[in-house]
């Protein structure tokens, strides 16, 4: 019976650390399509009541997804948002690459840009970002050409980085510039921890933050990358891409749930409860019910 177990465990969980016995999905409960007929889903981000709003990028424009269950449209002219995360006093923070920007947007849907170049010269795209609790934000800046681009497709800076603006919104400095392509990033609620995925390179690292907002302790936190990323309050990291993979803390693969669509781009807690995990992929927006809840 415990070779039964065990092999049981290995296909269909990858693991049955700690986590597994926790059971974070909540049972019973299977991935549930909340809505489609969008070009490509992106950026799920949560705000203090629990609403979700994600953008569908090829056409410019974000979505707002209500705790009671209804579909809106927040704000279009969005500057071609991707990855978007609240900022603590409500305001809507967006990787905009129309322009190779970094948005924050307020309630009533008016964009101001936080961040448009470094070092003299244009971002190549700001992908994804996370804000740590002082208000410091991190986010990566991978090449992605774009076919909306008036400016050369080439690359702008050096290289495909991790970038750190300070609360006070006036010091920009890279944090990592050793990554083939970063893309989703996500940090832990106490600000301690950031994990990146590095996309191309088919890894995800975590670091240790300092306070001055620099990284140190640089680790491989599990061997795959990921587009989009979050974390649950048990301190479980979402990555996606095919589906969506979980990892323990450990960086031990706990979970794997599939989703029926060629790409999963990005992933949020959400919901009145913070117990809902939204999916945002290709053309459409799912969810799925969990034991375990996000943190805001």
């Amino acid at each position: 019976m415990k070779k039964i177990f065990v092999l049981f465990c290995l296909i269909t969980w990858g693991g049955c650390g700690p986590a597994f016995a926790q059971d974070i999905i909540a049972p019973g409960a299977k991935v549930e399509k909340l809505a489609d007929g969008f070009n490509f889903t992106e950026g799920p981000a949560v705000d203090k009541e629990g609403n979700v709003y994600f953008t569908d990028q090829p056409n410019d424009r974000i979505w707002k997804w209500s705790v009671d269950g209804e579909l809106s449209i927040f704000h279009e002219n969005t500057g071609r948002a991707n990855g978007m995360y609240f900022d603590r006093v409500g305001n809507l923070l967006s990787c905009s690459d129309m322009h190779n920007e970094l948005w924050s947007i307020d309630r009533s849907g008016k964009p101001t840009i936080l961040v448009a170049e470094y070092d003299g010269k244009k971002l190549n795209g700001p992908n994804d970002l996370w804000i740590r609790p002082d208000g410091g934000i991190y986010f990566t800046d991978p090449l992605y050409p774009r076919d909306y681009w008036t400016r050369s497709p080439d690359m702008q800076q050096d290289g495909q980085h991790v970038y750190y603006l300070s609360p006070d919104r006036q010091r920009l400095i890279r944090v990592d510039d050793d990554l083939e392509q970063p893309n989703g990033i996500i940090g832990a609620p106490d600000g301690k921890l950031l994990y990146v995925a590095d996309i191309k390179a088919g890894k995800t690292y975590v670091y240790d933050i300092r306070p001055d907002g620099t990284l140190k302790n640089k680790k491989l936190f599990a061997p795959m990358g990921s587009d989009g990323m979050t974390i649950d309050e048990q301190g479980n990291i979402y990555l996606t891409g095919k589906g969506v993979t979980v990892f323990n803390s450990s960086g031990e693969q706990i979970a794997h749930i599939p989703v029926d669509a060629n790409w999963t781009a990005n992933v949020c807690f959400g919901g009145k409860e913070m117990q809902t995990l939204f999916i945002t992929a290709s053309e459409y927006l799912y969810s799925l019910h969990m034991n375990v809840k996000g943190v805001r």
